[in-house]
């Protein structure tokens, strides 16, 4: 026998006001919510949301725009946002771009004409096209990954973190210190990230670093690396990400160089097969849970009109590894 709302409140002992605002994202206090969640699941309750997004005008789904759902760092952060969602009575809805900037765009025109209720957007990229679409929104939008003052955004201290990068890398001894990096275009990585390694680089004792471009693939870094090796006298070869410096790695041994005796080697990330590998990657390990956790709850505060700041930055640590000589 299916039960109803109004027996779920009588067994919990809340009013049905409080179960409703349970179902719909709305706050009450962590020990109600757990009472109900726990009640829900005994009796494998399953709310009509059809009924209840014609009676409050919300559908209860959250739109999510990626570029590419094979991303360690999208889909660790898509994960925990994901769990934390449901638990506040949300569904995702979610959309893989592959890298296009037209159907991201499309993407977030489409979730609007479905009613979700807000929408983020995993940006590697914030082109005019992003900007005009943003006047034109009439739900709340999440930025992660890119910063602007036009929506609210979640984004990693790129600048911080490549500073102290660049920082670690010079006070292990290394003067002549070479970076793999993006495309200026992306403003996070490819500007901010590059900016702190450089500092962290000069205001320590080293040299001003060599740059090579690359992608964010694993065959353009090989190719980066490549041209790194025949053109710098490095000791060191900060990666912009863990990616390129599996690339770069692979590389380098092939060359018939040894890690980190010959050549160190460090990237961003955090990734968990940079912690397998040997010798095992220095790296900058960006706090994925709580970017997910702090996520879900900036869009559900968005939605229910709550204030939130319009900037936020998550954690990072240097993650020790074997691939820096004279640092343990």
């Amino acid at each position: 026998m299916k039960v109803t709302i109004n027996e779920i409140a009588k067994e919990a002992g809340v009013a049905k006001s409080t179960v409703s605002r349970y179902l719909n994202g709305g706050r009450i206090s962590q020990k109600t919510s757990d009472k109900i969640r726990r009640i829900i699941e005994e009796h494998n309750y399953e709310p009509n949301s059809f009924a209840r997004s014609l009676k409050s005008k919300k559908t209860g789904f959250v739109g999510v725009v990626a570029p590419a759902l094979d991303s360690f760092v999208t889909s660790k952060i898509l994960i925990r946002m994901d769990e934390e969602l449901r638990e506040r009575g949300y569904t995702t809805l979610i959309s893989n771009t592959s890298h296009s900037i037209e159907r991201e765009i499309e993407s977030l025109q489409n979730l609007q004409r479905q009613k979700v209720d807000g929408m983020i957007l995993f940006a590697t990229e914030l082109t005019p096209a992003h900007f005009e679409l943003i006047e034109t929104l009439t739900v709340p939008l999440l930025v992660i990954g890119q910063e602007t003052d036009r929506t609210h955004c979640i984004v990693f201290d790129d600048y911080q973190a490549g500073y102290k990068m660049g920082e670690y890398m010079a006070l292990a001894g290394h003067k002549n210190i070479s970076y793999i990096g993006v495309d200026e275009t992306d403003i996070a990585v490819g500007q901010r990230r590059r900016k702190g390694i450089e500092d962290g680089c000069t205001e320590n004792g080293a040299e001003p670093i060599q740059f090579f471009k690359s992608g964010f693939d694993f065959d353009s870094a090989m190719l980066a690396a490549e041209k790194c090796l025949r053109n710098s006298q490095a000791s060191a070869i900060i990666c912009a990400t863990d990616t390129i410096a599996l690339g770069a790695m692979r590389v380098i041994r092939e060359k018939g160089y040894r890690i980190p005796e010959d050549l160190s080697i460090s990237g961003f990330g955090g990734y968990t097969v940079s912690k397998m590998i040997h010798p095992s990657l220095v790296t900058v390990e960006f706090d994925y849970l709580e970017t997910g956790r702090m996520a879900a709850a900036t869009i559900v505060n968005l939605m229910q009109s709550d204030e939130v700041d319009q900037l936020q930055r998550p954690h990072f640590t240097i993650r020790k590894g074997e691939s820096v000589k004279g640092k343990k």
